[in-house]
């Protein structure tokens, strides 16, 4: 296939990123643009699918302009997307039906409360706990609250879908229909099993079939696109993945074992399982890794609702910082024996909890306590709520973790890295480059089309290691501190 560079989006919680890379992997440029984030007063959080769509067609010429590149050379692109947020539109139209209802909205919590019933079938047959967190319950509120949306499911012009599907919709010039497996199993309507929607998972929720994207393997041609005209000739796009899964692949997390954590708004830790869908007896999910070179792979994986949110939270909300940089000089100068735990349940908790109803809490706090020791406590609780989670996987898999690959914004903050690596007993490896999402979509994407080689790997990453230094009675004494704390803010007790 003719040019020299990949095009990569990744279409996260709080922007749009645009990647190029050379023929070699080496990252050019990098282009962003962040969108709304719309928060009513009941803690609803919702996208304009339209201002991230017009974002990417922004973003993509603000990176090739950075990297100084003829765009005509671009070979193909790549996404990745943020995972069980929602898109609802007209397929005659393109036209949106309601705002996108993103990932952290707990509206539909009382709809799972209905369907306890199936919670069952739902995780045996997707793999997934019945949460508000995944895509289904939030189209079954859509379905029943938003008028229009029950209209186009009546007359059949009615398009439900995940954010790839939303943009591989509006960007082909074929107007393509179409996800893939890492976001299929995520939305709680796909048997990963059998790799089909379920007929009867779609009855329980309310969801027409025939509203529902073709689901593709990961690496397929989904259609091409001019960008909105932008391009002198169509390219196609050849690699589309959940961004957590795309990380999980830009970090060559490719053999059974390797885990990686994402941590950004919210966080993602995933094992790779191969071709076995091991299930969880302690809270996690298990999900399609992706669909590559016509095989499926799984994932165990666990996910937190704010991780990167709560270093937000503390500069925008609650001004305890000017900016989020400044949370480990903070941190730092805190008084190491405090024992103020914060618990950010602002939405619920994740896994392994899965206590939509849980609300935040801090707690320990003495006289002495001020604001580094705040600060300190918000940052820990992320290195917490991983070692949860890895806890959980090392159980279920019978593996225990030896290294933690990690990607995101907060891995840049050197006092939280090193509380991860202690407080979770594991090495902790943090790449040079922040962009893993992108990169996993770019590789799938230049692998798809010729440009790199499938059995490399993405060969493109420094690491930095951090490994365990805290004494094990005080790690053992941290710990359960923590976990006293999140018993605090679970409504079960």
């Amino acid at each position: 296939m003719s040019g020299r560079y990949i095009l990569s989006v990744d279409q996260s919680t709080q922007g749009t990123k645009a990647l190029i890379f050379d023929r070699d992997g080496a990252l050019l440029a990098r282009a962003d643009l962040p969108h709304r984030q719309i928060v009513n007063a009941q803690g609803w959080v919702e996208h304009d699918p339209e201002e991230i769509l017009q974002n990417t067609l922004r973003v993509v010429r603000l990176a090739a302009e950075k990297a100084n590149i003829d765009k005509n050379e671009i070979a193909a692109m790549g996404i990745s997307n943020q995972r069980e947020t929602v898109a609802v539109w007209n397929r005659k139209t393109g036209k949106p039906l309601a705002n996108a209802v993103v990932w952290q909205c707990a509206r539909a919590a009382a709809l799972c409360k209905t369907l306890a019933g199936s919670a069952a079938l739902v995780r045996e047959k997707t793999g997934l706990a019945l949460s508000p967190y995944f895509s289904a319950p939030k189209l079954a509120w859509l379905l029943q609250n938003v008028p229009a949306v029950a209209a186009a499911a009546q007359n059949g012009t009615l398009c439900c879908g995940t954010m790839d599907s939303w943009l591989i919709f509006h960007l082909t010039e074929e107007r393509a229909f179409k996800t893939e497996y890492s976001n299929a199993s995520r939305t709680q309507l796909y048997n990963i099993h059998k790799l089909t929607w379920d007929a009867e998972l779609c009855r329980l929720y309310g969801v027409p079939p025939e509203s529902l994207a073709e689901v593709c393997m990961s690496d397929s041609v989904f259609g091409t696109t001019t960008l909105g005209g932008w391009l002198g000739k169509a390219i196609p796009i050849c690699g589309v993945l959940g961004d957590s899964h795309a990380a999980l692949l830009g970090q060559n997390c490719r053999e059974p074992g390797s885990i990686k954590a994402t941590y950004g708004t919210g966080s993602s830790v995933m094992m790779q399982t191969g071709t076995r869908a091991i299930h969880s007896s302690g809270g996690l999910v298990t999900s399609l890794a992706w669909g590559l070179g016509g095989q499926v792979h799984y994932v165990l994986e666990g996910n937190l609702n704010y991780t990167g949110a709560v270093i937000t939270w503390l500069h925008k909300n609650v001004a305890l910082i000017a900016a989020d940089s400044e949370s480990e000089a903070l941190a730092r100068a805190a008084d190491p024996g405090d024992k103020t735990y914060f618990v950010p349940a602002f939405t619920g908790l994740g896994a392994p909890y899965w206590d939509s109803e849980a609300t935040a809490l801090l707690t320990g706090m003495t006289r002495t306590t001020g604001r580094a020791e705040i600060v300190k406590a918000c940052l820990e609780c992320i290195g917490y709520q991983i070692a949860d989670l890895l806890g959980c996987m090392a159980r279920d898999s019978g593996l225990a973790a030896r290294e933690l690959r990690v990607d995101g914004g907060p891995t840049a903050n050197a006092y939280l890295m090193q509380f991860q690596s202690d407080i979770a007993g594991v090495t902790v490896a943090v790449p040079n480059l922040q962009e893993l999402s992108g990169i996993g979509a770019a590789y799938a994407a230049g692998c798809a089309c010729g440009l790199y080689d499938p059995a490399a790997g993405y060969t493109g990453l420094q690491r930095k290691h951090y490994t365990p230094a805290m004494p094990e009675p005080r790690r053992q004494t941290l710990y359960k501190g923590w976990q006293q704390a999140v018993r605090q803010a679970l409504t079960h007790g």
